[in-house]
């Protein structure tokens, strides 16, 4: 089974900084790590790896620096990556990202099943991966726990407000993954002499046949208009201290009266 997987290098969510003029993430110097979700999404794919066989792709769009978690994915068991990078993806939606990300996919060849991490924590959209598999024409499942191959289809345990839910999907499919069945593993040194050594084919707007219209802030059709951190109010709070419950209760009443909360 040939499965890829995409990755998205995002800000520490305690670093996140916002460009004034453009309204996007600011990425640069920023420190940066594997989207958690992705990492559950890769994990996934290499237990279906373990039990089926067949070969775990990884494909991640953003600028150069995002090769620093295709190196962490090979070390981790990954076989082949792609870093998609171009000027003119810079300012993505989730539309112009799937879009994108879908042609990635075309790109690799043959593809039995495409995972992704449920959600990006810089955005939380949960957009991307549906959005693909709309592009790819393939079925798709969100919010998988746990992937079980059953002959030609697979078995998704997937999250539920209230009960335990399982579909099956025929393939080719996209899932998205809300957690692997297992915590993500480390790296082996094995693992880590590869990802020295990998050399990562990049791959530009241009090599994927992508329409510049399609990508990039001119093929968003979200439009942000301003982002800012709210003020914070502050709130006074007085705590009373009266040993005596009715004294206490007396006073508490008394008070509310004087904020006009509750009428006499």
């Amino acid at each position: 089974m040939n499965i890829v997987v995409c990755l998205k290098q995002v800000p520490d969510t305690s670093e996140v900084r916002i460009n004034p003029e453009t309204n996007t993430l600011v990425r640069t110097g920023v420190p940066n790590i594997m989207n958690p979700f992705d990492r559950h999404a890769l994990e996934a794919a290499l237990i279906l790896k373990d039990a089926s066989g067949g070969e775990v792709t990884v494909v991640t769009m953003g600028p150069p620096q995002a090769e620093e978690i295709i190196k962490e994915a090979i070390a981790m068991g990954a076989d082949n990556a792609f870093l998609v990078t171009d000027r003119a993806l810079a300012g993505s939606d989730t539309l112009a990202t799937s879009f994108a990300l879908a042609a990635a996919v075309r790109k690799v060849g043959e593809v039995d099943l495409v995972l992704c991490g449920k959600q990006a924590i810089d955005g939380d959209t949960a957009q991307v991966g549906p959005e693909m598999a709309e592009h790819l024409d393939f079925s798709h499942v969100t919010g998988a726990l746990k992937i079980t191959k059953d002959g030609e289809r697979l078995l998704v345990e997937r999250e539920n407000e209230t009960h335990s839910q399982t579909v099956a999907v025929n393939l080719p499919a996209l899932i998205t993954v809300s957690r692997a069945e297992k915590e993500p593993r480390f790296a082996s040194i094995k693992g880590k002499m590869k990802a020295k050594k990998f050399v990562i084919p990049v791959l530009s707007a241009a090599e994927l046949g992508l329409d510049l219209a399609s990508i990039g802030l001119s093929g968003s059709p979200t439009k942000v208009k301003k982002i800012f951190t709210p003020q914070v109010q502050k709130i006074e709070n007085e705590i009373i201290t009266e040993s005596d419950p009715q004294t206490a209760v007396d006073l508490l009443v008394e008070k509310l009266i004087q904020a006009k909360i509750i009428v006499r």
